[in-house]
């Protein structure tokens, strides 16, 4: 594989063509089923299928098949399949993996910016969905033609591109088993949904936490009361509500309190944090736009890297129950209802939490209050298999020759529930997860944005490891002993 000419067939792909179908993908609302019940109906999701769809059908790929499969009284899914090119691996595979699904507006954009409005600034492209995860498919598919393009081999190739992803994958175990014939056993996976510490070289995903959460509702009236009549007799629904929480998390610290929803670190792990720790420094934390005067939980960067990808923590995402402060009055409300984000370590299991979750709210409710807790999500997260020579070559390859720079291990404190489930469909499968998600990009929130530079970065490495993973195949290396990086030796596929 020649590196430049890769990168000379990326950069005028994405130029050309992945940037302008982004714009146009981005100027879609097709929000995830849980933020918008009627998708069927408005016909975003449809939109964005098409969008896809209609591009890829369009590129000159080596004997493609795509397919969008329906199954009933789900989201759709878009399958391709590609055969090999080069020398015969056989049944190997390589199972690459996005979704076209987005998290809903968000307040808070600048001026000029706007989740269904592109705007390219630089080498930025402002809007939801351009890098969670819409360039997943585009990027997929360049890679490949990037190497066909030179007669480049690759095993067979399985894209799969699913749309509900922010909703935490409900529909995606179907698929995976209506289609398990059709996919096969992939030896490689590859997912391009995670993050990066910089845009300055690859970063690799080695865990990803579990989630567990839903809606707390305290409800202590039957309808509002003059607060001057009633406090100091009626309970205030918002304080009995504020009293469970201090039940899972030290309001002091953000610890959280349940020693059940903690797990060991493994060593491994901790060295690999260190390391983060030390290339990113202050940026561990300055990528976010803290206010003047705010300081991080932690003023250890190794500490903060953990405690972002391997201990639990309570996020309070949303309120119901508490009126605009424009229009509130000296009432004293009903019930306060508060959206819980649980975020869990990857070795935890996600059920569990979220039964130890409603047994610690639920009993013995203050002063007799009416409490529920209405789960949403009770998700485990995944730790990486141990990583094979193999691939940690290609990957460290990969990153040289397209940013100048060695790749990079760091876990990630989001949940990408595909990984856990592919991990124990596919045991011996190993893991490259990565993505464009880095400093500012600020991903669900407010004037998110796709760095343009690194997904073309990540696009060519992608290609990199396509040909070396064929090449390992054909010497019979896809499976055997794994190394960690920066580690020890570990037998197949032992979880590092």
């Amino acid at each position: 594989m020649d590196a430049s000419q890769i990168s000379t067939f990326v950069d005028h792909k994405w130029e050309s063509e992945i940037v302008p179908q982004l714009v146009d993908y981005i100027r879609i609302p097709n929000k995830s089923p849980m933020f918008d019940a009627d998708w069927v109906a408005n016909g975003h999701m449809e939109r964005a299928v098409e969008l896809m769809e209609a591009w890829a059908r369009a590129q000159t790929v080596a004997g493609m098949q795509l397919e969008v499969v329906r199954l009933e009284e789900r989201t759709p899914l878009i399958f391709i399949d590609i055969p090999a090119s080069g020398a015969d691996v056989g049944e190997d595979c390589v199972l690459l993996y996005g979704h076209l699904d987005k998290q809903p507006e968000m307040t808070g954009w600048d001026e000029g910016l706007g989740p269904w409005e592109p705007v390219l600034k630089g080498d930025r492209l402002y809007g939801r969905g351009g890098a969670d995860d819409g360039y997943a498919i585009f990027g997929s598919l360049a890679a490949i033609m990037a190497l066909q393009a030179q007669g480049a081999p690759h095993a067979r190739c399985v894209v799969l591109i699913e749309a509900c992803e922010e909703s935490g994958s409900y529909d995606l175990p179907a698929y995976v088993d209506h289609l398990a014939d059709r996919i096969g056993k992939p030896s490689l996976v590859v997912c391009l949904d995670s993050g990066c510490g910089n845009y300055d070289q690859l970063w690799c995903t080695t865990s990803l936490r579990g989630m567990a959460g839903g809606n707390l509702t305290v409800k202590v009236l039957e309808e509002g009361v003059h607060s001057g009549d009633a406090s100091g007799i009626v309970p205030s629904s918002f304080r009995i509500i504020r009293q469970l929480l201090s039940r899972i998390e030290d309001e002091a610290t953000g610890r959280i309190l349940i020693e059940d929803l903690h797990a060991d670190i493994p060593a491994e792990r901790r060295t690999q944090a260190a390391k983060v720790a030390e290339v990113l420094g202050t940026a561990v934390y300055d990528k976010f736009p803290f206010l003047p005067g705010m300081t991080p939980m932690d003023h250890d960067t190794t500490e903060l890297v953990l405690n972002r990808t391997w201990r639990p923590a309570l996020s309070v995402t949303g309120a119901d129950g508490i009126p605009p402060l424009a229009s509130a009055g000296n009432v004293l409300r009903p019930l306060t209802a508060l959206k819980l984000s649980l975020r869990l370590p990857p070795t935890l299991d996600g059920k569990r939490a979220g039964e130890l979750l409603q047994d610690i709210l639920l009993r013995d409710p203050p002063n007799g209050a009416e409490v529920t807790l209405k789960l949403e999500k009770a998700a485990t997260g995944w730790n990486a298999p141990a990583l094979s020579p193999w691939l940690a070559s290609a990957i460290e390859q990969a990153s040289q020759e397209f940013f100048g720079q060695p790749a990079m291990y760091m876990g990630e404190g989001g949940s990408i529930p595909f990984m856990g489930m592919l991990g124990e469909k596919f045991p011996g499968a190993q893991f490259m997860i990565t993505g464009v998600l880095g400093p500012h990009s600020n991903a669900h929130g407010p004037n998110e944005f796709l760095h343009i530079p690194m997904g073309k970065r990540v696009t060519s490495s992608v290609a990199r490891v396509l040909t070396e993973h064929h090449a390992a195949s054909l010497r019979g290396e896809t499976t055997g002993v794994a190394v960690v990086p920066g580690g020890e030796q570990h037998g197949d596929h032992g979880c590092c």
